[in-house]
C-alpha cells in the first residue's frame, strides 16, 4: 500500500487520467477495475470527515488531495517501472544551451539537426525533450507531469525554445501561441543578394501543399492564408569574383524579421519570393548555390535563427524578453566571410 499527495503539477485531472499516468503500464479497464475493486481511495481536502473514500473514476483531483493505492510492492513497480534510456555523456544536454531557467520554464537555445521529440523524422536519435527531461529528472515534484513543449520547431532551424516545468504555465503560454497574444517573436537570418530596400513588410498569403514530397510545400497563393513578415537590413557582405572560381560578385545580407502571422516556413516562403532567398534553404532555392557556401564556407544548414522572443511571464506577472545568440557555425561563416569580402 501506498499514499500519494497531489501537488499542483497533478491537480486539476481526473482520477483515472492520473491513474493512467502513474501506472503506465496499465490499461484502462485495469484502472477501472482497481478502482471498483476498493484498490484506490482519495482522501478529498474538502471533506469534513477527512477520510479515505471511494471516488468516481470521473473525480477530479485537488492541491492536497491524498490518494491511497492497495498494490503489493511487485504490483507498483509493474505497472509503473518505465523504460528509462539513460542518455551518453556527448548526448545529454548542455547547460551552456540554457537563454532563462527558474521553477516555471525551461528556455533553451535549441541546435539545428536535432529532433524535438522521438516520433520526429521517425528516428531514434537523441532529442530535446529527452535531454530536458534527463537534466531535469530529480528537479521536478511531480508523479505524473513531464517537461512539455509550449511551441514546436524545426529541426535543421536553431531556435529559441521554451519548455513548461508547471502545468498551469504550460497551459497559459500554450493559449497565447495559439492566440499570438502578448507574444513577439524576432528572428535572424542570411540571405542571397542585395535587399531592394533596407526595411520592408511582406504581405503574400500562403498556401500549404498537402502530401507534398520534392515541391515546395508551401506556395504562396491568393487562396491561402493571410502571412505577413516585418523585415530590417542588418549588414552586407560581398564576395568578390573569381573568389573561388565564381564568375561573379556574390551578395549576401543579414536581416532581422518580425512575423505578425505564423505560418509554416513563412520566412523562407516570403524571402525566396522577393528573390532573396535564405541561404541554404534546401526546399525553396537552388542547390548550387549552396554547394558553393558548403564546399568553401563550410555552411551546411538553412541560415536562420529564432534570435528574440518577448512574452508575459504569469508567475512573474511581468513582460519579458530573451534573446539566443548566434550558434557558432553561424558565427564562424560571417567571421570566414568578413576575412575575404570586398570593402567599401
Amino acid at each position: 500500500m501506498k499514499i500519494f499527495k497531489i501537488e499542483e503539477n497533478d491537480a486539476n485531472q481526473r482520477l483515472d487520467k492520473f491513474l493512467k499516468k502513474l501506472f503506465p503500464n496499465a490499461t484502462r479497464s485495469l484502472i477501472y477495475k482497481l478502482n471498483r475493486k476498493d484498490k484506490i481511495k482519495v482522501k478529498d481536502i474538502f471533506e469534513r470527515e477527512n477520510k479515505f473514500k471511494k471516488k468516481d473514476n470521473e473525480y477530479k483531483l485537488q492541491i492536497w488531495d491524498e490518494i491511497k493505492i492497495f498494490l503489493s510492492d511487485n504490483e507498483f513497480k509493474e505497472l509503473s517501472e518505465e523504460k528509462i534510456e539513460i542518455l551518453e555523456k556527448s548526448e545529454k544536454f548542455d547547460k551552456k544551451d540554457i537563454v532563462f531557467e527558474d521553477g516555471f520554464l525551461l528556455v533553451v537555445n535549441k541546435n539545428s539537426w536535432i529532433n524535438v521529440h522521438s516520433w520526429d523524422y521517425k528516428t531514434k536519435e537523441t532529442n530535446i525533450i529527452q535531454q530536458v527531461q534527463d537534466y531535469l529528472w530529480e528537479k521536478l515534484n511531480s508523479l505524473t507531469f513531464k517537461p512539455s513543449l509550449i511551441h514546436r520547431i524545426d529541426r535543421d532551424t536553431s531556435w529559441i525554445l521554451m519548455i513548461a516545468k508547471k502545468k498551469n504555465i504550460l497551459i497559459q503560454l500554450v493559449k497565447d501561441f495559439k492566440e499570438h497574444k502578448k507574444l513577439e517573436k524576432t528572428y535572424y537570418t542570411i540571405v542571397l543578394w542585395r535587399l531592394s530596400r533596407k526595411t520592408w513588410t511582406i504581405k503574400k498569403s500562403l498556401k500549404r501543399i498537402e502530401n507534398a514530397k520534392d515541391e515546395n510545400k508551401v506556395q504562396v497563393a491568393n487562396d491561402g492564408q493571410t502571412a505577413i513578415s516585418h523585415f530590417s537590413l542588418l549588414k552586407e557582405h560581398v564576395i568578390p569574383a573569381n573568389m573561388f572560381s565564381n564568375p561573379k560578385e556574390i551578395i549576401i545580407s543579414e536581416v532581422e524579421v518580425k512575423i505578425e502571422t505564423w505560418r509554416m516556413h513563412q520566412i523562407r516562403v516570403h524571402m525566396a519570393s522577393i528573390w532573396n532567398p535564405v541561404l541554404w534553404d534546401k526546399i525553396y532555392w537552388d542547390q548550387k548555390i549552396n554547394s558553393f557556401f558548403a564546399k568553401n564556407f563550410w555552411l551546411k544548414r538553412q541560415a536562420l535563427h529564432s534570435w528574440k522572443i518577448k512574452f508575459f511571464h504569469y508567475w512573474r506577472n511581468k513582460k519579458m524578453e530573451l534573446t539566443a545568440n548566434l550558434k557558432p557555425d553561424l558565427k564562424n561563416f560571417l567571421e570566414n566571410i568578413s576575412k575575404i569580402e570586398i570593402k567599401d
